[in-house]
């Protein structure tokens, strides 16, 4: 079974009602090029639920300046597609929980589609987000390969998004669907307002057959609980990358205790 289905499977039978799961977007390579691994197991350690491990990308247009910075400077510490691969190598002898990859399809595609999900299989990654990869272009032409090396492939919503391609997304989904807490790109804000508190309650009654963890604006304690009180939970981006730039890899687990507290 993936780890995915696994953490949403035990996380499902948990015997806690508030147990809202937490996912961390880091960028790879940042702050230092070596510092990716070290990241992993100690967000592990931390206790958060599962990780998407960002590949840097020249023209990321979903986010904001802060993993922008964050991506232009790991590009610039020198990571690559290869080397990342390469230091995840063995990151399965001490790293149980979910991880997963996020970026552009631009990489992967000069990478290879198929190589790319079988070099996934082959160091342990469990699934993908790739935001600019059109649901309809992954469903006629990349679907089966995800599927042939148990890849995951986690599509965003947003408030815009109609009924008619949310229940397409939840149609050929198999994990959980990452829901774009507003149409602005990545970054934190102080919290959520009546538009968005509405929007989750409409995908609520829309009773999806995959969970939702809500992305965007996620940055403290405070919107993590906005964000999962009708939800499976929520994801951290730039508020995380913020903490690594002022503290480097120190302080990680003080960082989550203040998410989870």
């Amino acid at each position: 079974m993936n780890r995915i289905h696994q953490k949403l499977q035990e996380d499902k039978l948990s015997k806690s009602t508030t147990q809202k799961l937490l996912s961390i977007y880091f960028t790879a390579g940042y702050p230092s090029l070596n510092d990716t691994k070290t990241i992993i197991e100690d967000l592990e350690k931390s206790g958060v639920d599962m990780i998407e491990i960002g590949l840097p990308f020249s023209d990321p247009l979903a986010d904001g300046p802060t993993i922008q910075a964050s991506s232009a400077q790991a590009i610039k510490n020198g990571m690559t597609t290869k080397i990342l691969f390469n230091q995840l190598k063995d990151i399965r002898k001490s790293v149980e929980i979910p991880l997963l990859i996020m970026g552009y399809f631009n990489p992967i595609l000069q990478f290879g589609v198929e190589a790319f999900c079988q070099k996934c299989q082959e160091v342990g990654i469990d699934g993908l987000i790739i935001p600019d990869l059109p649901v309809d272009v992954y469903h006629e032409e990349y679907q089966a390969i995800f599927e042939k090396y148990n890849i995951i492939n986690v599509f965003l919503i947003t408030p815009q998004t109609s009924e008619k391609r949310i229940r397409y997304i939840d149609s050929i989904s198999n994990g959980f669907i990452y829901m774009v807490s507003s149409a602005s790109v990545t970054g934190s804000q102080s919290g959520f307002g009546e538009a968005q508190t509405q929007y989750f309650k409409r995908i609520a009654k829309m009773n999806l057959k995959n969970p939702q963890l809500v992305g965007f604006g996620i940055s403290d304690h405070n919107t993590f609980k906005q964000a999962t009180q009708i939800t499976k939970g929520a994801i951290i981006g730039s508020a995380f990358i913020k903490h690594l730039t002022e503290f480097g890899t120190k302080n990680l687990i003080s960082f989550i205790n203040r998410i989870k507290e």
